[in-house]
């Protein structure tokens, strides 16, 4: 039979699990420990005390049984790639539907005027969005095909009534005209779906031909093809239960169907000797595809927690009253902790106020280790990052953040660009401009000119093909590259910018020849340390800064050159382009104490933390706007696109603005967004700081949390607003 411990954040779940893991041990079994995500993983890991036996997520777990299987019809070795290479594979998977070379289109028997198709980058983008989808719940293309078929029948055949005042008074004026439609209208949406419906499952179909066949398997991959092979021998199956007679897995409501399917396949439906911990009200993936509702349904014993052992009495107060439920007094509570909350008029002060808070903290006593700033997303934090640097507060960055956009990053990416391609005038230029080297604006200018007594080369080995057409001068692409490496302009710089140039030169001449025999990151070590400029004093948080995003950078190149051991310079600079360009890339790793943590509130599952703060608390920011797909997907109703196409006689479509009523979407992604941020508060031990700027909305939309903390005067929260005064002088931690 299993077990499900369910109860609030810090109620103590994943201590309870931690000792019914040492438990199962002591008896002699052989328990596995699995987890929905990396970060919930580690912090259970802290709990266990490295007892934690076979700990992994379960991606990680599906590929080992995959490798272990002795026939899994996949070819080997299995690779786990992340969404950011999967994405580069869809993208070929999708080109020949981009050139129209399906034999569909040349036969007219699809229509290649699908909603979104216009604009290609946007439809892939929403297209491998929805094909992720469908992986996690382990729905085939056929059977993706066969709903969406079904379901475009079922709703056209008998459409609702879409003149129903509900119906009518939910949808805003500016998109009530989808819905007066005739029926021919409908006949035409209805074709266009049905073309959609075709031309994503043949995408789908050929993106896993070319995944999955090839051995490339991301997360959700590998959970389905382990699910499938378990399926399908039976024998492994047992093997694995006879290996694994109990397993434990913490963070349970943030697991998807598929995952939910493959301990089905070892642990059969009842999941019998499978421990669960989780929270309904902490699922914060719903729209990523997790099921809570699916998976707390097949425990067989339930445990609830129901005393708070964390979050000081105000902040449960605050955490229940957003959650629309009744406050329990917590064992840990304590007069000397509670919430305060603070609206700044612009963002530069609320950033200055929580940096002043921070070294407060800071000289109160606590560790850097002891402080979180939560966000949403940390996509676009630099604003808060550069005020506590400017106090010389350390700082580092963990969630979905793209290390290769970082200006560290880049600094040191614009070196390896100047050895493989000079070329690439951006970062020669970012090179040259930077505290390495410090020409002026004079000087580039002089070096992007055309000498004035041009000598032609004998030979032009680094000289490349311009690829710019019409009467552009093909020369204006490579100037500054020519002047830079040959000297044309030298003796038109003052004596100083000749005298960086030449060293610029030289480490260059020196780091080309170096890249015929070292490795590629020895040679990436070489290069940072003699040509990058350290940022700030020796010791300061902005050096820190820096030497934390090099090591994550090292990193990065060592992982590639250990899965690409014949891999060149330009082979991971092209791969680094690809990163940078990525809405997908992420950072989670940390590189070590002794910094005031910048996170995500993914990135801090499972995590607790004496202060906490939650900056950005607008709508808009936490919580996003619900922006929904270019087209959605629903088991019972097949494909719903958002946008109209061919001869539409108005932006969207009926099916669309029907289906954002019937399922109140919008109002679920609020919700989810709320139990978000009150997991988010619930992060902290001892206090918590929520912070805006600017005006609130009204509210209707997206809900306005601070507003809604203001306005229901919590005992023991504290509003700052009027109280603070920016400080007249600078303070820092040194």
């Amino acid at each position: 039979m299993s077990t499900i411990i369910a109860g609030p954040a810090g109620s103590g779940k994943s201590t309870e699990l931690a000792r019914r893991i040492r438990a199962a041990r002591l008896e002699g079994s052989a328990p596995i420990v699995l987890g929905s995500s990396e970060p919930s993983l580690e912090a259970l890991r802290e709990k266990l005390d490295g007892d934690a036996a076979h700990a992994e997520t379960i991606d990680r777990f599906a590929l080992r049984l995959l490798r272990d299987a002795p026939s899994s019809g996949l070819e080997r070795p299995l690779e786990l790639i992340d969404d950011v290479a999967a994405a580069v594979i869809f993208e070929r998977a999708a080109a020949p539907l981009l050139t129209l070379e399906w034999a569909e289109f040349v036969e007219a028997q699809v229509d290649p005027e699908v909603p979104g198709l216009r604009a290609p980058s946007r439809f892939l983008e929403a297209a491998f969005r929805l094909i992720r989808k469908l992986r996690s719940a382990q729905i085939a293309p056929d059977a993706f095909l066969q709903s969406a078929l079904t379901g475009a029948a079922a709703f056209y055949a008998q459409p609702p009534n879409l003149a129903h005042p509900d119906l009518l008074f939910y949808t805003k004026d500016s998109y009530r005209d989808s819905l007066d439609v005739s029926a021919a209208e409908l006949q035409r949406q209805y074709r266009r779906e049905i073309d959609l419906a075709k031309i994503l499952a043949k995408l789908y179909a050929s993106y896993l031909d070319l995944l999955v066949s090839h051995g490339c398997l991301t997360a959700r991959d590998a959970v389905a093809e382990a699910t499938r092979v378990l399926h399908e021998r039976p024998a492994e199956a047992a093997a694995v239960r006879e290996r694994y007679p109990v397993a434990f897995v913490d963070d349970a409501q943030d697991l998807s169907l598929g995952e939910l399917e493959l301990l089905k396949a070892v642990y059969g439906d009842g999941l019998d000797g499978v421990t669960l911990a989780g929270d309904a009200n902490s699922a914060t993936e719903r729209f990523r595809g997790a099921r809570p509702d699916r998976v707390f349904a097949v425990a067989g014993e339930r445990v609830d927690l129901v005393d708070q052992h964390r979050s000081p009495f105000a902040l449960e107060l605050a955490a229940n009253h957003l959650a629309g439920s009744a406050a329990r007094v917590p064992i840990s509570a304590s007069a000397e902790v509670g919430l305060s909350l603070f609206r700044a008029a612009t963002r530069r002060a609320e950033t200055q106020y929580i940096s002043e808070y921070a070294i407060e903290l800071l000289a109160a006593g606590a560790a850097h280790d002891d402080i979180v700033i939560l966000f949403r997303s940390v996509a676009n934090v630099r604003a808060y990052e550069e005020a506590l640097l400017d106090r010389n507060v350390c700082v580092e960055i963990v969630g979905d953040l793209n290390l290769f956009l970082q200006p560290a990053a880049l600094d040191a990416l614009a070196l390896l660009w100047n050895v493989h391609d000079p070329y690439r005038h951006d970062l020669l230029l970012r090179t040259l401009s930077g505290p390495a080297f410090a020409l002026s604006d004079a000087s580039l200018y002089t070096l992007c000119n055309e000498p004035p007594d041009a000598q032609a080369m004998l030979f032009e080995s680094e000289q490349p093909e311009s690829t710019r057409a019409g009467r552009w001068d093909a020369k204006r692409d490579l100037r500054l590259g020519w002047n830079v490496t040959r000297g044309d302009q030298d003796a038109q710089l003052t004596v100083p910018a000749r005298e960086r140039l030449l060293r610029f030169r030289a480490l260059r001449t020196s780091w080309v020849r170096a890249s015929r025999s070292l490795s590629l990151p020895d040679l990436a070590r070489a290069i940072w340390d003699e040509g990058l400029a350290r940022a700030g004093d020796a010791g300061s948080a902005r050096a820190d800064r820096q030497q934390r995003v090099l090591r994550r950078l090292l990193d990065r190149i060592d992982a590639f050159a250990g899965s690409h051991p014949d891999a060149s310079l330009g082979e991971f600079l092209e791969y680094a382009d690809a990163r940078a360009q990525s809405d997908l890339e992420a950072c989670e790793s940390s590189t070590g104490p002794g910094a005031v943590r910048i996170m995500s509130i993914d990135a801090a599952r499972g995590h607790e933390f004496d202060h906490v703060v939650l900056p950005n608390v607008r709508a808009g920011a936490f919580p996003r706007w619900y922006a929904p797909d270019a087209f959605l997907y629903s088991p019972s109703l097949g494909m719903i696109a958002k946008e109209n196409a061919g001869d539409a006689v108005a932006a969207r479509t009926a099916k669309f603005t029907y289906y954002m009523f019937r399922t109140k979407a919008r109002e679920q992604y609020n919700k989810e967004e709320r139990r978000a941020f009150v997991y988010a508060l619930r992060r902290a031990r001892r206090t918590a700081l929520v912070t805006s700027s600017e005006r609130s909305t009204r509210g209707i939309t997206a809900p306005e949390f601070l507003t809604e903390l203001q306005k229901a005067a919590i005992p023991g929260a504290i509003d700052r607003s009027d109280r603070w005064r920016p400080a007249r002088t600078v303070y820092s931690v040194g």
